[in-house]
């Protein structure tokens, strides 16, 4: 990881920088300050993953008891405040996807009683994991992905990434690209464009290989 410059951070990276450390240290009236300053964006990070909103609000506060007990391993010379904590959010929000989806499934399978004319669960339920076809088709489309990605110029690759993997505004990715915010506005649309004329054509392949099968 490239390493950052602190002079170059804008005033508001310097003070998240500066409740971090003194959160590491203990300080809990910064970590409360930090919390006001940055839950809005964390949150919003989260949502953008796990849609259920009581779920999300749980992950919020989970996430911000690893920031209290990490404060401390904030490292400025490796990234800016907001990426960190931004990292971090994104990165508990995704286990909580998987942990869900590693959660077996229980359904009662007693047969119905003889006067109950609801169909027996054991000859509805459903396999929650994808089909063959599915994963397919996911892989096929993931490659798309990196396929149209690759035709992106290298700062609109990163752009991308840091606004809708990442979860950063217009204004976070120009702080940390260190880069005027027109430019990156302007770096994040030709790049929305051109991933979607990359997959519409991707798509219109796909549908004339169905046509002529």
């Amino acid at each position: 990881m490239s390493q950052t410059d602190v002079r170059d951070w804008s005033e508001r990276s310097r003070e998240l920088s500066q409740l971090l450390a003194r959160a590491g240290l203990g300080d809990r009236a910064a970590f409360a300050r930090l919390y006001e300053a940055t839950s809005g964006h964390l949150y919003a990070v989260v949502q953008r993953i796990q849609r259920d909103r009581a779920l999300a609000e749980d992950l919020l506060q989970e996430i911000y008891v690893s920031v209290w007990k990490a404060a401390a391993s904030f490292d400025a010379a490796r990234s800016q405040p907001l990426t960190w904590l931004t990292h971090i959010a994104r990165n508990r929000a995704i286990d909580s996807l998987r942990r869900a989806q590693a959660q077996p499934r229980t359904e009662s399978l007693s047969p119905a009683d003889d006067d109950d004319d609801r169909p027996d669960p054991a000859d509805t339920l459903a396999s929650p994991d994808p089909g063959p076809l599915d994963l397919l088709g996911q892989a096929s489309q993931r490659r798309e992905l990196d396929h149209c990605l690759q035709r992106l110029t290298p700062p609109q690759r990163q752009s991308v990434a840091l606004a809708f993997f990442d979860g950063l505004s217009h204004a976070e990715v120009a702080e940390h690209l260190r880069q005027p915010l027109g430019t990156v506005k302007s770096w994040v649309r030709r790049a929305l464009t051109t991933l979607k004329a990359c997959l519409d054509r991707a798509a219109g392949r796909d549908a004339g290989s169905e046509g002529a099968a």
